[in-house]
């Protein structure tokens, strides 16, 4: 039988382990993806840490770019080989009061990849068709895989903001250094907040067109009309309420947060709003993708073996990666063959 390598986590805290399996076949509405990309995501931290719900053992990974080997019965619109995207949202009911309000991101009884359903860090996936992603030929595998899921929540995250014009980004990661580049080419003045004392970061957040960059206890040059927060740290939500001028917003894109410390009403009052972004919906892909190409974005990206997993996840855990990290699970790189009996 075909086989394929995965990296498994069997329980939380644990870390990712290889395993060969069998390839799975797709089954009604489903396509099995090769997969030539996998990138590593702070939610993928948060499901091996626990602070996400996961049925384990699981494959994590949830930023997926392949091509298509077998498609199953009732699928219409891909065909074999076809480059496909795989993201966070694998499957939702369409029958839930969220679903039918074209609020699929908040579906009772949606299914996501990496965490319920098993995902990218892996030779090959299967994914449901219909909420696969086509996915713009400027982008490379690697370039493509952090569009899928950092991309994505930000694209959210900045729709969110509505028609801010002054945005604050908490948290210089791979979702930050994509949306800084949208938000700029949409002619927004956007402002960096990474890591206290982190010079190569806030060096990057304005080689990206960010008019100033600065460590996320600094007070804001100049007052914000959104701030959008991508690091799980909940002490920075009233520090940004402090940055945010009457009327504005903060948005917590993160899946998990650390808790927020109490603050004064006064903070909040003059109309300011703090709100959370969950999940994606397959319009929010859609839209994105289009802009992304238009706005010729330029993902930076570190790759890694996909027997690698683990030193991946670490480095992006220590803030060691500069944009997004990137699985790639060739046989040249993991050192196996498939075997075929």
């Amino acid at each position: 039988m075909a086989q394929m390598m995965a990296m498994v986590l069997g329980a939380p805290g644990q870390m990712l382990r290889r395993d060969m399996r069998e390839i799975p076949t797709p089954r009604a509405g489903e396509v099995l993806v090769e997969v030539s990309a996998c990138g590593v995501c702070r939610t993928d931290l948060h499901v091996i840490d626990g602070e996400v719900h996961a049925n384990c053992p699981i494959v994590p990974g949830h930023e997926i770019v392949g091509r298509v080997r077998a498609i199953g019965a009732g699928v219409d619109g891909i065909a074999l080989d076809e480059r496909v995207g795989v993201p966070w949202l694998g499957r939702t009911c369409g029958t839930c009061a969220y679903c039918r309000a074209g609020r699929e991101n908040l579906c009772d009884h949606a299914e996501f990849t990496g965490a319920t359903r098993d995902g990218g860090f892996a030779t090959h996936v299967v994914a449901e068709a219909q909420y696969c992603f086509a996915l713009p030929e400027r982008f490379g595998d690697a370039q493509a895989a952090p569009l899928l899921c950092a991309g994505l929540i930000g694209w959210r995250a900045l729709r969110r903001a509505g028609d801010a014009q002054v945005v604050g980004l908490y948290g210089f990661g791979a979702a930050a250094h994509l949306i800084a580049q949208i938000a700029t080419w949409q002619g927004r003045r956007v402002l960096a907040f990474t890591r206290d004392g982190d010079e190569a970061g806030q060096a990057f957040a304005r080689s990206l067109g960010c008019v100033w960059a600065g460590g996320s206890t600094e007070a804001a040059p100049e007052q914000l009309d959104a701030a959008l927060i991508f690091a799980p740290v909940g002490a920075l939500v009233p520090a940004a309420l402090g940055s945010v001028r009457k009327g504005g917003s903060v948005v917590c894109a993160g899946i998990h947060m650390s808790d927020i410390p109490s603050f004064s009403y006064r903070d909040l009052w003059g109309e300011r709003e703090i709100c959370s972004i969950a999940n994606l919906t397959r319009e929010d892909g859609i839209s994105f993708f289009k802009v992304a190409d238009r706005a010729e974005l330029q993902p930076a990206v570190e790759t890694f073996p996909l027997a690698d997993a683990n030193l991946a996840l670490q480095r992006l855990r220590d803030g060691q990666v500069k944009g997004a990290a990137v699985l790639l699970p060739r046989s040249a790189d993991i050192g196996f063959r498939l075997s075929r009996g």
